[in-house]
């Protein structure tokens, strides 16, 4: 940045800009973790950094399918040991985590505008509590953009068809799991 800025100086702005604006990209940044998990969306996030923390947050006022372990056990599955990606679950404030994992930038996803008011308050909460952490909003691919976590539990309770929703393994998992009743 300060070489970008030297040469800004230098050259003026709109050159400077045109020709030496370097690449923008995050060392590490956290990914929200669903069962409804797209590894297309890691994919395009793995664009834009060198790593990432995919975590997966014990919520105690939510009575999740599967414990932190085995959701923690599926996503390792579908990332299929992608060397840059790092799945964890944690407990407490989010930024705590962040920080503990030395993440600057927190990536969520919004699959609906209906989705956008609760995680502006949520992004604009976290930078109160942690300014050096910036948020950044993603848009999922137009084929998962409909696929929501208790959609693909819903059906999967009643024995409905979710393998071109959710990885295989999670897959696998949802029938075990309501097989057992």
């Amino acid at each position: 940045r300060e070489a970008y800025e030297r040469v800004n100086r230098l050259l003026g702005s709109e050159t400077a800009s045109a020709a030496v604006k370097p690449e923008l990209r995050i060392s590490m940044a956290w990914l929200q973790a669903r069962l409804s998990f797209d590894t297309g969306d890691l994919e395009r996030t793995l664009s834009l950094v060198d790593r990432l923390v995919v975590a997966v947050a014990v919520n105690v006022a939510k009575q999740p399918l599967f414990t932190s372990e085995e959701r923690v056990a599926l996503i390792r599955r579908a990332v299929d040991d992608e060397p840059r990606v790092q799945v964890e679950s944690f407990q407490g404030l989010l930024v705590d985590f962040a920080r503990r994992m030395n993440v600057r930038m927190i990536i969520r996803g919004l699959r609906a505008v209906s989705d956008f008011e609760y995680e502006y308050q949520m992004a604009l909460m976290n930078r109160h509590l942690a300014s050096e952490m910036e948020t950044v909003f993603m848009i999922p691919s137009l084929d998962t953009t409909h696929v929501s976590s208790s959609m693909v539990r819903e059906i999967a309770r009643f024995g409905g068809d979710v393998s071109s929703l959710v990885h295989p393994a999670v897959v696998d998992a949802l029938r075990a799991r309501f097989a057992k009743g």
